[in-house]
């Protein structure tokens, strides 16, 4: 009966692995790349998620430039890589984030209060949980970087 099961494996070859989350699959990417060492590296497919991360990681000079490749599918970007990413991940599922919940959340995500950011949706846009704090605003929480 052995065989029988072995038939039954070998037909059903790979099927494709479906994207649970595009932007952990990105944020796995930057970060493999990043340990890797490499000068540069394509992340698809793209989503504004996605680019908004990018943004507020480019704003504190964790990543350098990045470009938006349109391929008239769901888009690629390339980012220029500068060595300053230590971790970046998703936080999922994505958390309701109170302005008073964001100190205990930091505290847990990161390594030191001197450095890192968790990157937080809200009504106001993707935004880090610094210039949430000064717009007192909660949100949900999408990752963190540092």
């Amino acid at each position: 009966f052995f065989f029988g099961l072995h038939e039954i494996r070998g037909s059903a070859h790979f099927a494709n692995m479906v994207r649970m989350s595009v932007l952990a699959d990105a944020l796995k990417t930057l970060n493999n790349a990043e340990k890797a060492g490499k000068r540069q590296v394509l992340i698809r497919p793209c989503s504004k998620v996605i680019v908004k991360y990018l943004q507020v990681m480019q704003k504190h000079g964790y990543i350098g430039e990045f470009e938006i490749v349109d391929d008239h599918r769901s888009g690629k970007v390339v980012i220029d890589l500068i060595g300053r990413i230590n971790k970046c991940g998703v936080i999922s599922p994505r958390f309701d984030l109170k302005l008073g919940q964001i100190e205990q959340w930091t505290s847990n995500l990161l390594p030191s209060r001197q450095f890192g950011y968790i990157v937080m949706t809200t009504s106001l846009g993707i935004m880090d949980h610094e210039e949430a704090r000064r717009k007192s605003t909660g949100g949900k929480l999408l990752g963190f970087f540092y």
